[in-house]
């Protein structure tokens, strides 16, 4: 059943949401301290032939170890442009032989480690050093809610962002052509890039997470936005003061500054991250976009067909410069 608006209501939809008047300044602060990669690579034996795969450390928000896969086409030649994914709520950067559609495509791909997360679905590696003193509902979503400065996503975007620049870093990449993907948390991690990485050569968000978050609040009541919801059941002074934290980190802020070319992806039956929150970025993205919708399809969105879609146009917009 429908989750949200239908087709006509999601066209005319704008999002309530604006950006706060800090917005640009404390992401310029939190960006700017300057401190070294210190990116470790080391490569993984595995049965496969015709992928070489590395286990990658980097120096995250804070200088805090944030880890990844590499995986690479066996034998490439050349400059290869570059995916950086980010992966969904809860979950990791998986195994070493997990995820190989971009590799096999051609591509140097990237899959970051969300730290703290990993504890379901693909497994994952990296820890959260960062302690913060104020409560929070069990998850992630209300971690450091209290001020924006010791919010999760403030270190999880800046690790996202650092991701990228290892990606560019990487002597057989063209770090003209790197492109930022996900689907969900990963979706939104990546939309939220497109915001703070001002040159990124392409998007691909599937049912982002973290767009229109009040609206999301108001109109679902499944994981994991109902952490957002428990919690001010119980905080009940808190409203206004949570939403303005939350202010910095929703992606319809990002989008609005993005203008890297998107494809967008959302199912019509999400009731994890409804349509109408994705329709919200959107609306708001600055730079050439698309966006997928699929009827009968939940949270999963067109899985496997937007894949396709999404790669045989990243093959035309990436891969346009090889020989």
């Amino acid at each position: 059943m429908l989750t949200d608006l239908d087709r006509a209501g999601l066209a005319a939809y704008t999002s309530a949401y604006r950006a706060p008047a800090g917005f640009d300044e404390f992401w310029a602060k939190t960006l700017a301290v300057d401190f070294e990669l210190n990116t470790r690579i080391v490569e993984v034996d595995t049965p496969l032939r015709t992928i070489d795969v590395f286990d990658v450390t980097f120096a995250g928000f804070g200088g805090h170890p944030v880890r990844a896969w590499l995986r690479v086409p066996r034998g490439h030649s050349g400059d290869l442009p570059g995916i950086v994914q980010f992966h969904g709520y809860g979950s990791g950067r998986g195994f070493a032989i997990d995820d190989l559609l971009w590799a096999s495509s051609g591509y140097a791909h990237l899959i970051m480690d969300v730290r703290g997360q990993g504890g379901e679905h693909a497994g994952g590696a990296t820890g959260d050093p960062v302690g913060t003193s104020g409560p929070s509902a069990p998850g992630f979503l209300t971690k450091g809610i209290g001020a924006k400065e010791d919010y999760i996503y403030r270190r999880v975007f800046t690790d996202a962002v650092r991701a990228v620049g290892v990606m560019r870093g990487l002597s057989f990449v063209d770090p003209s052509r790197v492109a930022a993907i996900g689907n969900s948390q990963g979706g939104g991690i990546a939309l939220a890039i497109a915001g703070l990485v001002p040159d990124l050569a392409a998007l691909f968000t599937q049912s982002p997470f973290l767009t229109d978050i009040r609206r999301a609040t108001l109109i679902t009541g499944t994981p994991p936005y109902n952490e957002i919801s428990k919690y001010l059941a119980a905080h009940r002074d808190e409203v206004e003061p949570v939403f303005d934290v939350l202010s910095y980190f929703d992606g319809i802020g990002f989008a609005a500054r993005a203008k890297a070319p998107a494809w967008f992806s959302t199912g019509l039956m999400d009731d994890v991250c409804p349509p109408s929150t994705a329709f919200g970025a959107y609306h708001a993205y600055a730079g050439p976009k698309q966006i997928a919708v699929w009827d009968y399809n939940g949270h999963e969105a067109g899985g496997s067909a937007d894949l396709e879609i999404v790669l045989g146009a990243f093959n035309a917009l990436l891969r346009s410069e090889e020989s």
